[in-house]
């Protein structure tokens, strides 16, 4: 009889990447696709972090909106101290997190200010016009052409569809209006220098790189003095820019060279043309925003301001947005509470929210887990969340957290619900502590039964993890259709749901159940799931009977199936994720090594070991799968086990029967029906390829979502709940 393991009831970690709810994500450590990092982040007290965070002791309370554009702010007034989290929505942090754009689009209804901190307090410098701008940063950039506004949309709509994203300024030169295109924003000038050969070669135009090299012609007390003597250089034929250096601070930047050799080109033809200019080199630690004119050709809206942050990575501006919030439309359009910070990191644009701790929980709950939840699942989350943050310290240098499933869920305003913000609010302040440190409480969406040991995931834990029973997962599936795995009398097999077919009276001659097909064009799905994007193994039509292998629960959060996968397939995702050489044929795979929880820590190729790096690996190793908590089957071999206890493959080769859909046996089939002592069938054919059936989605370790909003449906408070799922802890406000 061939070997037959079936997952028992329990709980499966895993990373959260979960589509159900909209938007939810699990908290999970390591990089962004698969949590590959180590648990390496510090617990430390709240005062602590919020002193590495941010120096400042007071938020802006009262936000003036100006009827005015482009003029200088007076003093704002601040509000007591409140804790602020800083979120990394955009940044290039090297292999600890890469998101970038060329430019980020803001938004505010209430209007936008641009400032710095100082003193402990934001100072706003000037009111931004029309509630809308533009940032980048004075980094280096590739200057394709300028021209009329027809070629420069000619030469952008041709970038558009390219790596090399265009930016369509307008400006003013010799007396004359020009459109200038750029692309860019490259980390390095050998990596602008690149771009240049690829652009000239699509756009057949003369590109060149800049960068962020300036002369300066002087200081002015007012925007209006500084667009003066810059009207007057441009009209000389320079690139010429105003620039806000502090609250009523401008200066006048002429040229933007990529290096000092094309500093020292640019002041000669300067010294020549406009001999009474008082040159001074801006010091490329400088802050400033260059302030120029986007045509927005490229992002769809009308001509809009658009400042360019230059100086160093310390140099650093606020923009805050009022009570109603900024929306970031290169973020799905998302609007956050707080402010936004822009500065420079690698070369690249950095953007952070600054924004009140509770806050931030008022989303990230809310794009966690469902808003209809009990209020002590909620809660729950609430404070998992909360010590969670806290337990980060600096982990991304310029921030605490990121915004997507790297850390934490964060989608803005966008995921706020009253009933959160209610749960998040009856624990204010309250985190899960260990021997007296914030616990990194780390959470999946569903344990599939069993929560996992920190041995399953990264190798590595602490006294507050360990695997307990997790049976609230179940609650995944409430409402969830069944399915039955089918055999096709073309020899076909796929999944078909149970509301398109019924069971008929008898068996077949090996003692299987029938269905037939109730529906026109059932669609015989290759897993229990609908997939609109992959094509249905067959179509089926009502009378058509079919042998039914097994019934299983429709693939979901709790219980799934994936596949199948070629051996190909397998091979290729295996490149990068295991130690050592992937096999170059694979005949079957074994899960030959099992933890605490029986999740996975071992699998085999060919009957050697796959090794990955820590065992939570095997997900992304094997295609993607929602946790470790699985079983592999093969429909090209079965496994015996003899009564010696020795096991041995059997190949689909070796077998040409198969029973088809009225039960008898023939042998004009490509394949065989194996059958275990608890009637589970599946057929064995001649194609090899892997099918994988488990439980749960994500990691697996500490709370599991799904399984608290069990318990709270049992009547468990939210501190118990807490403390089933994260071992020796205490749960205190701080």
């Amino acid at each position: 009889m061939f070997k037959f393991r079936f997952i028992p009831p329990m709980y499966l970690k895993g990373q959260a990447m979960v589509e159900i709810p909209p938007n939810h994500a699990l908290c999970r450590l390591g990089q962004p696709e698969w949590g590959e990092s180590e648990m390496n982040g510090k617990a430390l007290n709240r005062k602590t972090i919020f002193s590495a965070w941010t120096g400042r002791a007071k938020r802006a309370a009262a936000i003036m909106v100006l009827a005015t554009v482009c003029i200088p702010w007076s003093s704002s007034v601040h509000a007591a101290a409140q804790e602020d989290i800083r979120v990394v929505i955009f940044a290039d942090l090297g292999s600890k997190y890469k998101a970038t754009v060329p430019a980020v689009t803001l938004k505010s209804s209430e209007g936008l200010s641009v400032g710095q901190n100082s003193g402990g307090s934001f100072q706003a410098w000037m009111g931004l016009p029309d509630n809308t701008a533009r940032f980048s940063v004075d980094s280096y950039r590739v200057k394709v052409l300028e021209g009329n506004e027809a070629t420069a949309i000619k030469a952008a709509q041709i970038l558009q569809k390219t790596n090399d994203k265009p930016t369509v300024f307008i400006g003013s030169k010799n007396g004359s209006s020009v459109y200038q295109v750029y692309a860019g924003i490259y980390a390095s000038e050998q990596a602008a220098q690149a771009a240049v050969q690829r652009i000239s070669s699509a756009t057949g135009a003369q590109a060149e790189v800049k960068g962020n090299k300036h002369w300066s012609v002087g200081s002015y007390g007012s925007e209006q003095e500084a667009n003066l003597v810059r009207a007057t250089i441009a009209a000389a034929g320079f690139d010429v820019f105003s620039v806000i250096q502090s609250r009523g601070q401008y200066a006048v930047w002429v040229g933007e060279e990529s290096n000092d050799s094309k500093l020292s080109t640019l002041k000669t033809e300067l010294e020549s043309k406009q001999p009474k200019l008082t040159l001074s080199k801006v010091s490329v630690t400088q802050t400033g925003l260059m302030i120029r004119q986007e045509a927005g050709v490229t992002t769809g809206s009308q001509a809009m301001s658009h400042y360019m942050l230059s100086g160093s990575n310390n140099s650093k501006v606020i923009v805050n947005g009022g009570n109603n919030g900024i929306q970031v439309v290169e973020r799905s359009q998302r609007t956050y509470r707080g402010d936004m910070e822009i500065s420079m990191t690698s070369g690249q644009l950095a953007l952070v929210n600054d924004v009140p701790l509770e806050q931030y929980l008022y989303s990230v709950v809310g794009a966690e887990v469902y808003s209809s939840w009990p209020a002590e699942a909620l809660k729950a989350q609430a404070v998992a969340a909360r010590s969670y943050a806290l337990a980060q310290g600096n982990r991304f240098q310029i921030g605490n957290v990121v915004d997507g499933t790297l850390s934490q869920a964060y989608n803005g305003k966008g995921s706020e619900h009253a009933n959160v913000s209610e749960a998040v609010d009856a624990t204010a302040g309250e985190v899960i502590k260990s021997g007296g440190k914030v616990v990194e409480a780390v959470f999946s969406s569903n344990a599939g039964g069993v929560t996992a040991d920190a041995s399953e995931v990264w190798n590595s834990g602490g006294e507050a993890f360990a695997s307990v029973d997790s049976s609230g997962d179940t609650t995944a599936q409430k409402g969830a259709q069944q399915w039955y795995h089918v055999l096709l009398s073309s020899g076909q097999t796929g999944y078909i749901r149970e509301d398109n077919a019924k069971e008929l009276e008898g068996v077949t001659e090996a003692g299987l159940d029938k269905i037939t097909v109730t529906t026109e064009n059932t669609n015989v799905r290759p897993i229990p799931q609908i997939q609109s994007a992959v094509a249905p193994v067959a179509k089926a039509q009502p009378g058509e009977e079919m042998i039914i292998l097994e019934k299983v629960p429709q693939s979901g959060d709790y219980a799934w199936v994936r596949g199948p996968f070629t051996a190909a397939q397998i091979a290729k995702s295996l490149q990068g994720k295991v130690t050592g050489t992937v096999p170059t044929s694979i005949n079957h795979l074994d899960v030959t090594k099992r933890g605490p929880s029986g999740r996975v820590l071992e699998v085999e190729a060919n009957g050697s070991p796959l090794t990955v790096k820590y065992p939570d690996m095997y997900r992304s190793a094997m295609g993607g799968l929602p946790s470790t908590l699985f079983d592999i089957a093969s429909t090209g071999s079965y496994t015996v086990l003899g009564a010696d206890g020795a096991t041995s493959h059997i190949s689909g080769a070796q077998g040409t029967q198969i029973l088809s859909a009225s039960g008898s046996s023939t042998s004009s089939g490509n394949g065989v029906i194996v059958m275990n002592e608890d009637r589970h069938a599946r057929v064995i054919d001649k194609t090899q390829s892997f099918i994988f059936t488990g439980k749960g989605n994500g990691h697996g370790l500490g709370l599991s979502q799904w399984g608290a909003n069990g318990l709270a449906e049992q009547g468990y408070d939210y501190k118990k709940i807490l403390q089933h799922y994260y071992k020796n802890v205490d749960i205190v406000k701080e």
